[in-house]
């Protein structure tokens, strides 16, 4: 333990500056993901009969192993942090659009029908009464993605993107633990952290008698 302590110290700077990157990759991308999917899931649930087949597509994407896609990208895109992004991102979807297409379609009716009977427009019923009701289960998907790609990022460090990822495989290049641990144990606290707050958000947009999704 002492020594494991000591390499720390030691590689502070370094370990810190994969932090960055990784945090850096995990934001952009679950950013990137929520920008494409919350819209596509709005839209979806207004054309449900097109959504199955969107969703069951996004959900074989999702199959694809990741290395597999990274590969993809790094014939198109070359070497770097594009790439990574790129994949990541795509990742990033499926979880935020189906609970922002299962949040909106699950909003109850009587909502609809009462604030249309209020004389609210198609938008104003969107933006002021299925987003708002939908937001917990929006924000689950936006959670579920964040803790995936914080997983999935560790592979980017295979094509030069850097981040927690070039720890740990430094670590099985050379067979030092004390590299894989000071990528693997950062990368499984900031998935529980990040977890964690996010869940409290969710807890927070919650209106009240609203059950808060897991």
């Amino acid at each position: 333990m002492y020594e494991f302590i000591e390499f720390l110290i030691k590689n502070q700077n370094m370990i810190t500056a994969s932090l960055s990157v990784h945090i850096q990759l995990v934001v952009t991308a679950v950013s990137i993901g929520a920008l494409i999917a919350i819209p596509i899931g709005v839209i979806l649930s207004r054309y449900q009969k097109v959504a199955k087949g969107v969703l069951g597509f996004a959900g074989i994407v999702q199959t694809i192993p990741g290395l597999v896609m990274l590969g993809f990208a790094l014939m198109l895109f070359g070497i770097g942090k594009l790439p990574a992004i790129v994949v990541l991102s795509v990742y990033a979807i499926l979880p935020i659009l189906t609970n922002t297409y299962v949040g909106i379609t699950e909003v109850d009716k009587h909502y609809k029908e009462a604030a249309r009977g209020i004389g609210m427009t198609t938008l104003q019923i969107l933006f002021k009464v299925e987003i708002p009701i939908a937001l917990p289960a929006i924000i689950n998907g936006i959670k579920i993605s964040t803790v995936y790609i914080i997983s999935w990022a560790t592979l980017a460090a295979l094509i030069g993107a850097g981040g927690l990822g070039d720890l740990i495989w430094t670590g099985l290049a050379t067979t030092n633990d004390y590299y894989i641990l000071a990528g693997a144990i950062p990368a499984a606290l900031m998935a529980v952290i990040i977890g964690a707050i996010i869940t409290v958000i969710q807890k927070l947009v919650t209106p009240r008698g609203l059950k808060v999704r897991g």
